[in-house]
């Protein structure tokens, strides 16, 4: 297991400093953020990212993510220009040794919660999903505000945008992803790159659109379309807890056995009712999530990739993006490194 942390270049209020100081760091998660979606990456922005980061004592260990563009998942025209310009971008990040990316097929929306602050007992902050708030929000009206996409349409894009995803069911969204996957697979094989795809996040649809990387059997059917090596997912827990359904330890043991877990994203979260969770520190006591079962899974299957804490509460006073400050996530790093260790020398 490699130990790795996000960061969100220049701009981050945590910097590629603060980041190593933190005990068995390994190398960074981050993605160029200034390049439109649909467009290929340019070969100078990697390397000077790749400099930032080398410069700085660490390593590029996984891109995530490069986004997928909207007119892919809607099967328009305009998808094979777009697939291109990804495979383009594959090509480059895998001749400067980038290992894996991570992306999803999320339609419109990214991550999503109903509040980005709501506050704890002790006094600290976190992210949560409640689904009677998300039912009575209505994106088209302009009434919900979320990261990663609230300044990325107008009102009037927003609703068309919506509009376009009225007739497309899951199976045609899957059929979407099937096309996709058939072209950029070979492309991350020759380029030396794993394909992560990450769940879903929440696992459920939302806002009456659809979602199809949500379970053990959406995965399955995924990565068995284009059965490659190269065609893997990124393992969170928190997106996948978030289901009770779900079995963590039966998914991992599942593509950790067939080489397909490329990527983990080890977070916790305490489930507070039907389609409704807050995210908590990675303690397994403070949430639904066993963490100790879920490292042992990974290690049981010989899980050697990038894996890094992942969302975390804004503690200490501390401000900065929600779920991205420092603190937190580096308490996480350390606590799922103790484990780590704890798991290796009694296993050895």
């Amino acid at each position: 297991m490699k130990m790795t942390f996000r960061w969100f270049g220049q701009d981050d209020p945590v910097t590629l400093q603060n980041i190593r100081q933190i005990p068995g760091m390994h190398g960074i998660v981050t993605a160029l953020y200034d390049v439109p979606v649909g467009e290929a990456w340019p070969m100078e922005s990697i390397l000077a990212l790749k400099e930032t980061i080398e410069t700085a004592g660490l390593r590029i260990a996984v891109i995530e993510s490069v986004p997928v563009h909207e007119d892919i998942k809607l099967g328009k025209p305009t998808r094979d220009r777009m697939i291109e310009n990804y495979s383009q971008t594959i090509r480059r990040l895998g001749a400067v040794g980038v290992p894996v990316i991570c992306y999803n097929f999320m339609p419109v929306f990214d991550w999503t919660r109903s509040s980005l602050a709501h506050i704890l007992p002790d006094g600290s902050t976190t992210l949560t999903f409640e689904d009677e708030t998300i039912s009575r929000m209505d994106p088209v009206l302009g009434d919900l505000s979320l990261p990663g996409w609230d300044s990325s349409y107008s009102k009037e894009e927003m609703g068309q945008l919506i509009e376009a995803y009225a007739d497309v069911t899951e199976e045609k969204l899957f059929d979407n992803l099937a096309y996709f996957l058939e072209r950029i697979i070979p492309v991350a094989e020759e380029a030396g790159v794993v394909m992560a795809i990450h769940p879903d996040d929440p696992p459920w649809p939302i806002f009456g659109l659809p979602r199809i990387v949500s379970n053990m059997e959406q995965l399955r059917r995924l990565t068995e379309h284009v059965d490659s090596p190269a065609n893997g997912i990124t393992f969170c827990s928190g997106s996948l807890g978030a289901n009770e359904d779900n079995d963590l330890l039966d998914i991992i043991r599942h593509f950790g056995s067939q080489g397909k877990l490329h990527f983990a994203h080890t977070r916790n979260i305490l489930r507070t009712g039907p389609r409704s969770f807050q995210e908590s520190s990675h303690l397994s006591s403070d949430g639904s999530i066993d963490m100790t079962r879920v490292l042992e899974a990974l290690y049981e299957t010989g899980f050697e990739g990038p894996l890094r804490p992942d969302h975390g509460r804004m503690i200490w006073g501390e401000k900065g993006r929600p779920g991205y400050g420092l603190f937190d996530r580096a308490l996480g790093a350390a606590y799922l490194n103790g484990i780590w260790e704890a798991i290796s020398k009694t296993r050895s």
